[in-house]
């Protein structure tokens, strides 16, 4: 990808988990002690790397497969319940995504492939809420999830920006193949992992504040 230093953007869209809470860490423990209680013992590690940023509808289907079994019919619901008290407790934002979201001058959304609800706790839980009150778009409201480009598009035309001039910023492949399908600029944050399977439009970053390095996001 080329570089983009000083090109200005009309919107910034964040994913939510892993972009700029740490909640994909958190949530992934609690599955994986969730999964052993159920007899299917699987790597906080591995569960990571194949789960991560992907619909939970698609995590059971895998997992199911993986192990040869079905899940509880109830499994995402204990799941999501269990890992609700754990992000009060241990959830931490991002380094640097106070401090990002405080110095933007341009608009910008969340756009997740997690529930509202859930969104709202991570983000009331690490001092991030004030900052996208309003302004959160959700795939279980669209009704599309990532790597599908849907999501990115209905926020870049909710709030009245061109998809070319929009910058994604996301840590899993699915999120980062769907902001490259919606045809803008994506910034790959701590995807140093899986930058082999990254499409070559995506920039990888190590920290949120390298944005400032590549676009004009401060007006």
């Amino acid at each position: 990808m080329a570089k983009l230093e000083n090109m200005a953007v009309d919107l910034v869209i964040f994913d939510c988990d892993g972009t700029l809470v740490d909640s994909e860490t958190v949530a992934t423990d609690v599955m994986v002690d969730y999964l052993d209680e159920l007899g299917m013992q699987l790597s906080a590690e591995v569960a990571l790397a194949r789960f991560k940023g992907g619909r939970m509808a698609d995590c059971v289907a895998e997992l199911e497969q993986m192990f040869g079994r079905s899940l509880p019919a109830d499994f995402t619901k204990v799941l999501r319940d269990r890992i609700a008290p754990v992000l009060q407790q241990r959830l931490q934002p991002i380094e640097g995504a106070l401090e990002l979201v405080q110095s933007l001058k341009v608009p910008f959304c969340m756009a997740s492939n997690g529930p509202l609800h859930q969104i709202k706790v991570s983000l009331s839980v690490t001092g991030l809420w004030p900052y996208f009150e309003g302004r959160i778009f959700s795939a279980y409201e669209v009704g599309s999830w990532k790597p599908a480009p849907d999501l990115f598009l209905h926020a870049a035309r909710t709030m009245g920006a061109e998809p070319a001039r929009c910058a994604v910023v996301e840590d899993s492949l699915p999120g980062v193949q769907a902001g490259v399908a919606a045809g803008m600029q994506v910034f790959a944050l701590q995807a140093e992992q899986v930058e082999a399977e990254l499409p070559k439009q995506a920039k990888v970053i190590s920290r949120l504040a390298e944005l400032h390095e590549h676009i004009n996001i401060a007006g």
